[in-house]
């Protein structure tokens, strides 16, 4: 049971939003954000606006909302291999951003709609008038197929205006890019069987060999390009593979895992993938030692300790565990994801001290980044109308809204009416 806990509640604790699983983890985001950043920079995006989602997604897709909000697909990031070439996707995305792509898309939905309605009350006219009900139909079924290639047709446009926009943009980043012609014939050796025998009328992307000419031609104008070397440092190759690996040690099989990283694989990379597969499948003193390994390599390395402290806790070694999660804060400095590991920890060990020091954590998370978890570790370190409204936030967080004004109401019973835990409990009552 300890470990099922440890395993959703840990460095991955995954969630629901809306249709969306999101993957919250620091370690990822930030090696993310580091790549994507000079792209960023490039739109006229402030840093400090740049956020990153990971969808738990085998798909081979991201997009962008609003500028500022980075959506990439867990599949995509297992199968990109290259971190300039991710740089090119994000670059795309937001060519869709820069050019008002979504926005004139709605407007152009619209049109077709009204259009479409327009011509189904023809179809409708001629059935209710005891005109050919044959024709009426068949006008009916031609105004959604009229409308649908205009919409195809449109989309097919933007796409192209956002591939040009994206190799602008990774030119005023100085980064080199056929990174994007990377992506494109990726794209071609997983698709390109299926590809040839679709109608490129019926998509709303133009055919990827269609786009890699467009960007090859576009990017064989330019007169001085980066150099790939020059794109991309040796750091930023390790990160990103730190990071696939990571990804992979969680989410695939563990036969997938040696599969992709055999043991004769001694890379940092490759113990990583292998020390969190072999913890999940609670071969915990295998687990320990890969992690101690990578330790003694990269001393400073916050993430290595975060993943000893979960093995650790894992082991019931609180005090281990403790210290390993202390020293990964004391490294990583903000760290929203492993400040509520310390504190469920914390909670579980229940020595003199810990329930403040995790209502402290917990209090710190939920100002800067919410999560169920947080207040849920709340609710268990705090009384009375506090401990209430915690638990209140933890369902409605969860979309439970039976338990959360179940308890946003008993929250209320027992606390000041002046105080937070009140009026947010109100708020909640509200909803």
């Amino acid at each position: 049971m300890k470990r099922i806990l440890t395993f959703l509640f840990s460095i991955l604790f995954v969630f629901n939003a809306g249709a969306a699983t999101l993957i919250n983890d620091t370690e990822i985001e930030k090696e993310i954000t580091e790549i994507i950043l000079p792209i960023a920079r490039a739109a006229n995006i402030p840093e400090n606006r740049l956020k990153i989602y990971i969808v738990r997604d085998d798909d081979f897709n991201a997009f962008v909302r609003g500028g500022e909000d980075v959506f990439v697909y867990t599949g995509l990031l297992k199968q990109i291999k290259n971190p300039n070439a991710l740089r090119a996707v994000v670059a795309h995305e937001m060519g869709h951003t820069i050019g008002g792509h979504m926005v004139q898309m709605s407007a152009r939905m619209h049109d077709e709609m009204v259009r479409t309605m327009i011509i189904q009350a023809l179809g409708v006219g001629l059935m209710v008038a005891g005109g050919n009900p044959t024709a009426g139909v068949g006008v009916m079924a031609g105004a959604s197929g009229i409308a649908q290639q205009s919409m195809l047709s449109f989309s097919r446009d933007e796409e192209r205006m956002a591939d040009d926009m994206a190799v602008d943009l990774m030119m005023k980043a100085n980064k080199n890019p056929n990174g994007l012609v990377e992506v494109f014939e990726q794209m071609r050796e997983m698709h390109g069987a299926i590809e040839s025998k679709i109608n490129p009328n019926r998509i709303n992307h133009p055919l990827t060999n269609e786009r890699i000419n467009n960007t090859k031609t576009k990017i064989a104008k330019i007169k001085k390009i980066p150099q790939a070397s020059q794109s991309v440092t040796d750091k930023e190759n390790a990160g990103y593979e730190i990071l696939r690996a990571k990804l992979i040690g969680y989410l695939d099989t563990d036969k997938n895992v040696i599969t992709k990283y055999p043991y004769s694989n001694k890379s940092d990379a490759a113990i990583y993938a292998r020390a969190i597969a072999n913890m999940r499948a609670g071969d915990l003193k295998t687990a320990k030692t890969g992690t101690q390994t990578l330790i003694k390599r990269q001393p400073n390395n916050p993430y290595f300790y975060e993943l000893l402290g979960d093995i650790e806790y894992q082991f019931g070694a609180y005090d281990d565990s403790v210290n390993a999660y202390e020293k990964s804060l004391e490294l990583s400095k903000n760290a929203p994801q492993i400040e509520t590991a310390l504190a469920l920890v914390l909670s579980e060990r229940d020595k003199p001290g810990d329930r403040e020091r995790a209502t402290e954590l917990s209090k710190r998370v939920i100002l800067n980044e919410p999560s169920p978890l947080a207040y849920w570790i709340l609710a268990r370190v705090t009384m009375d109308g506090e401990s209430d409204w915690a638990m209140a936030e933890f369902y409605n967080m969860n979309g439970d809204k039976k338990n959360a004004q179940k308890y946003a109401k008993s929250a209320q019973k027992k606390s000041k009416k002046d105080s937070p835990e009140y009026i947010k409990s109100g708020d909640i009552l509200k909803k």
